[in-house]
């Protein structure tokens, strides 16, 4: 069931770049969903289009129903930011940034809650200080902590780890994890493309206002991965014998190893016909490793074509 649907969306900046361009896409409830794509691609403007920060000049956007234009006050209500920029009042105290952030949709003070949400963030033990005296990592907490303020069904992440210390990247992750769990929907963007691969359900990619694809991640990674064998040897080979030629080799820059791509999902991958070849070639071998391309690795191939 989608809780977010976008239908033909486009926007154009007063300097003629299409940020977007006839943009489709059907959230479903409950999911994390990452938006890849380079500098540029469109993809803070998608979520600042969708959060209604910004106005898009044709095509539709509903969130769980509602349009995002005629019915504006019930979609932001269902939905929490955390933005790249860092946008603090520093001489408020986290408590009351946060309480107020919440008071700003309508929601009482509930203590408990806002209790809950500052120690999920390793917060609660400042909630006495200005902004002003915390780290950048604490004040990044705190931009996550607002949006979470009024308990929303739907969480954008715009780049939410870029530039912090791991200690958060850990604590983001394990929040987003029990969100999820409670079936708030999530849309991340991201640098770090490991998250994506370890988080998202889906990945959408984004390039010159267009989307490219989305796909199921697990799908993503089985279509177009590959995996390697490599194979190691005492002795450098100054060339590839012609008797393996067939196998399409690569031979690395010390001349000490031989890389060989395969396809997992085909009947026979050719490496016992292979190790039997070089056998009879006399190298002798010190090790075999075996490694899957990643996400970030599919993502450069896609982005380069």
């Amino acid at each position: 069931m989608s809780i977010i649907s976008i239908s033909k969306l486009s926007k154009a900046y007063s300097d003629g770049t299409n940020a977007l361009d006839d943009v489709n896409l059907e959230v479903n409830k409950g999911e994390i969903i990452a938006l890849l794509g380079p500098n540029g691609a469109g993809k803070t403007t998608l979520i600042s289009t969708i959060c209604g920060l910004l106005t898009h000049d044709s095509g539709e956007i509903k969130v769980d129903g509602h349009d995002t234009v005629t019915e504006y006050r019930k979609t932001r209500q269902l939905i929490g930011l955390v933005p790249q920029e860092i946008m603090l009042e520093p001489f408020e105290t986290v408590y009351d940034t946060v309480r107020f952030t919440r008071g700003m949709f309508g929601y009482p003070e509930s203590r408990e809650f806002l209790e809950d949400v500052l120690q999920k963030l390793s917060l609660w033990e400042k909630r006495k200080q200005m902004i002003k005296e915390l780290s950048g990592g604490m004040k990044r907490r705190v931009m996550i902590a607002k949006a979470l303020s009024h308990d929303p069904k739907i969480l954008f992440l715009d780049e939410p780890t870029a530039g912090v210390d791991v200690e958060l990247r850990r604590d983001m992750w394990n929040l987003v994890n029990s969100l999820k769990v409670n079936g708030v929907t999530i849309l991340l963007t991201t640098h770090y493309i490991e998250e994506a691969e370890m988080m998202a359900d889906r990945v959408a990619l984004l390039d010159k206002g267009k989307i490219i694809f989305v796909e199921n991640k697990d799908a993503l990674m089985t279509r177009m991965g590959r995996k390697e064998l490599k194979i190691n040897f005492k002795s450098p080979i100054k060339k590839i014998p012609s008797t393996l030629s067939k196998y399409k080799l690569a031979l690395s820059e010390d001349r000490l190893s031989l890389v060989y791509c395969y396809d997992t999902k085909a009947s026979r991958t050719g490496i016992t016909r292979l190790m039997r070849d070089i056998s009879n070639t006399g190298f002798v071998l010190q090790d075999l490793k075996t490694s899957q391309s990643s996400l970030e690795d599919i993502f450069v191939s896609l982005i380069r074509k």
